[in-house]
């Protein structure tokens, strides 16, 4: 049974295996976590502009394929909050898996000759997505996609530690700062999750654009989308 905050709306009952902290429907009838959906600009707008940017100077398409993944995961989170639908949750999950592949590809192809192609890499990750995905689509746990995602999150964190510590040092204050921002939306995301109750008691208190503030989980999205936007400029 739905929480006692949460409304009827334009989507109709959730299917989606995950809801969130967000009161459903208390916006707007059409969007069923309001504040959950629009934070997702911050994946889609800043990455939009770095793709045209980046080829406008000629770089290389790993970087491009980056921010266009940036951008997709933006707008499957976007189509997942409004409607909490199972079709809309794949689509917002199973992004967040391939660009951090991408990511993971850019990471260990920094230091090669442009255009080259590693395709040993590249079949290894494709090979991880797609078990991933088949896997994932099979057992419906959540908690496996966060495992699998977690994974590569790990991969990434550990290796630009790497190249910031011991390669390119002056990167040092780029590559913290985009860490520490995601590492800020993950403690917030964490705290949407562990205090749910608590939070909604509180918002009922608030006026409704202050108890806004409280959706952690929109957080998430704002500190996870900037410190991703960060990472692909380092």
């Amino acid at each position: 049974m739905a929480p006692a905050a949460d409304r009827e709306g334009y989507w109709g009952p959730p299917t989606s295996t995950l809801e969130w902290c967000e009161e459903n429907y208390a916006v707007s009838y059409y969007i069923a976590e309001f504040w959950n959906t629009v934070s997702n600009l911050i994946f889609i707008l800043p990455p939009v502009y770095g793709a045209i940017q980046t080829y406008k100077d000629g770089l290389e398409k790993r970087y491009l394929a980056a921010y266009l993944c940036l951008t997709a995961v933006g707008l499957g989170s976007w189509c997942f909050h409004m409607t909490l639908k199972y079709e809309m949750q794949l689509l917002d999950e199973l992004p967040m898996i391939y660009s951090c592949c991408v990511f993971v590809y850019c990471l260990y192809e920094c230091f090669k000759y442009k255009n080259t192609v590693n395709y040993p890499l590249l079949f290894l990750l494709i090979t991880y997505s797609f078990i991933v995905s088949i896997v994932y689509l099979n057992l419906k746990e959540p908690v496996f996609h966060q495992i699998m995602y977690g994974t590569l999150v790990s991969i990434i964190v550990l290796r630009s530690v790497y190249i910031v510590l011991w390669v390119y040092p002056w990167l040092r204050g780029l590559g913290y700062t985009s860490l520490t921002v995601f590492l800020m939306g993950f403690f917030l995301w964490n705290v949407d999750n562990i205090f749910c109750d608590k939070l909604r008691a509180l918002r009922e208190k608030m006026p409704p654009v202050v108890g806004a503030v409280t959706q952690f989980h929109a957080w998430w999205h704002i500190l996870t989308g900037l410190g991703s936007y960060l990472h692909i400029l380092l």
